[in-house]
């Protein structure tokens, strides 16, 4: 199984299936790479100016508020709600058929709610894209990251807070 998260700081590339479908993977360019670092450590960091200290995602190498070029990477909490979600059925893409249902969701992080992720919400740290039934997802639920291994990058994935 592969992750269908598209988070900034990437560019789209594919892996083949049996069906020769292409799955969607991250692939760390150069302003995201830090990034990706840091979630092979299992940690959630956001890039932050370090002249004017404001965070800033998708990652980008000048500040669109001082216009500086200096950055720092901050350790978040990965924690946050869900903002938003979807639920394919059908599949968007072919080679995901296997997978459906399955759900895209967009978490809005709780140190800096004008930065929002998209990944998948997940069982358990090891748990399965599509793991967690679609009627279980709402909006403004509590979530916590967790980091799966996926082609070679780790990316995050969330799971619901127990409350």
């Amino acid at each position: 199984m592969t992750d269908i998260t598209e988070t900034a700081g990437t560019t789209g590339t594919a892996e083949t299936t049996g069906t020769d479908e292409p799955l969607l993977s991250p692939a760390p360019d150069d302003d995201g790479a830090p990034f990706w670092r840091y979630a092979a450590l299992g940690e959630l960091r956001v890039q932050a100016c370090a002249v004017c200290g404001e965070l800033r995602f998708p990652p980008r190498p000048c500040c669109p508020h001082c216009h500086s070029f200096a950055d720092e990477w901050r350790r978040m909490s990965g924690r946050g709600r869900i903002w938003s979600y979807v639920v394919a059925h059908p599949p968007l893409l072919p080679a995901y058929a296997a997978l459906a249902p399955y759900d895209v969701i967009v978490v809005e992080l709780d140190e800096a709610p004008r930065i929002r992720l998209a990944g998948n919400l997940v069982s358990g740290p090891d748990g399965a894209v599509g793991s967690v039934p679609p009627g279980r997802i709402r909006i403004g639920a509590r979530v916590q990251a967790v980091f799966a291994e996926v082609n070679g990058v780790t990316v995050p994935r969330w799971v619901l807070e127990r409350v």
